[in-house]
Order: C-alpha cells, then structure tokens, then sequence
C-alpha cells in the first residue's frame, strides 16, 4: 500500500511513546493530583493509535506498534550504555543524569508490558467495532469507537503498569487502584476534548489518502507479523 502519511503519523506515535518514557519519571501537581507528567503527551500516542487504526487498519498498527516497542527497547538500551561509560573527570552531572534516566528494570518492565497490552486492546477495539457498525452505519460514529477502546485500552494501560511497577512500594491496594483511576480518568477526558482533532485529521487523511480501512479478513492475532 503507497502512503504519503502513513511513515510521518507512525514516526510521531513512537516520538510520543519514547517521550513520555523518558519524562514519566517526574511527578507533576495538578489540582492537588500528583501524576507522572508524561500524562500531558502520552494520551496522544492512543489518539494517534486510535487514527492509524481507523485509517489503515489493525494490521498496519500492529507493526508500528511493534516499531514503537522496539525503538523504546532500542532507548533503553542506549541509555543504559551511556550511563555505564565512566564519566570525564570534570563531568559533575552523573547522579544527575541517573536520578533522570536510571529507570529501575521493574518500571521498564511495566511500561512494555502496559503498553503492548493496552496499545494492541484499543487497536482491536476499534477495529472490531467498525466492522460490527459497517453495516449498520457504513463506518460512520467514530467518537464511539475510539472512546470506547481508549476506556479499555487505557484502563489496562494505567491498571497494568501502577499494579506492576508499584505494588509493594504502595502501601495497599487501595493506593494502587486510585492510582490507576486517576491517571485512567484524565486519559480518558483528553480522549474526549481531543475528539474534534480526531475526527479532522482522520477525515483529512482518508481523503488525502483515498483509504478506509475494515479489517473484514485480518488476522488479529499480534504476534501475526
């Protein structure tokens, strides 16, 4: 399939993704709710999967998800060796740099597990819902669609990644799911503002493109490659 969009929308998915991995280690205040900061950018890597699935279809995301996990894979790796090479004798910035970039293995773990897990459930959401609405509606009602996989997608994505990174160093499950929900709430409500933008760049890339998928025969099954 010949895109002219389809490289630039992709290399912004995984430029959101990496982003908000590097900055989630900053704990922000907002009205009195205390959340990673990475919240203010990482809703639009479910916005951009929400596009990219409606547009190009489930199989075409499931490859850039796979590209995003492992261009994180890939930065986390770099990381990793830059903060091994001895620093110069006059570099004074190393605890620094680590306190930044030292993500412990367990919160690594959690974002790839977090993320493949809710990123593939909302592309299989709204596919799978544009294919039950084709005939009764010919596609049309997209707010639908991506509010509902952003509930489930995000919803894991949020429960998945506090449950694994945290538990133990919460002091009880309770924590944990408030955690969870409050992050999961204020992605959800960014879905819902953003919803005008969804609709205007999905509308313009259909017709630049002259595409819109259904995944009538896809094979969804994310290790399919």
């Amino acid at each position: 399939m010949h895109s002219k969009y389809l490289q630039t929308v992709g290399a912004i998915f995984v430029t959101t993704l990496i982003v908000s991995n590097i900055i989630a280690v900053k704990i922000g205040s907002f009205g009195g709710y205390f959340l990673p900061v990475a919240v203010v950018i990482f809703p639009i890597s479910y916005i951009l999967g929400d596009i990219l699935t409606e547009v190009y279809g489930y199989q075409t995301m499931r490859r850039i998800i796979w590209t995003g996990f492992l261009c994180n894979l890939l930065a986390v790796i770099a990381i990793a060796i830059a903060r091994a090479i001895p620093p110069a004798p006059f570099y004074q910035d190393q605890q620094a740099f680590d306190a930044i970039l030292g993500a412990t293995p367990r919160i690594l773990l959690a974002s790839f597990i977090a993320y493949l897990i809710g990123n593939f459930t909302n592309s299989y959401i709204m596919a799978k819902m544009k294919i039950k609405m084709k005939i009764k509606t010919s596609g049309r009602y997209l707010w639908t669609r991506t509010i509902a996989s952003t509930i489930v997608g995000e919803g894991l994505d949020s429960l998945l990644f506090i449950t694994i990174a945290f538990a133990g160093v919460f002091p009880d499950a309770k924590t944990i799911l408030t955690v969870a929900a409050t992050q999961w709430i204020f992605k959800v409500l960014f879905e819902v503002i953003a919803t005008p933008v969804t609709y205007g760049i999905t509308g313009w890339l259909k017709k630049a493109e002259q595409i819109d998928t259904f995944d009538l025969q896809t094979n969804f099954n994310p290790l399919a490659f």
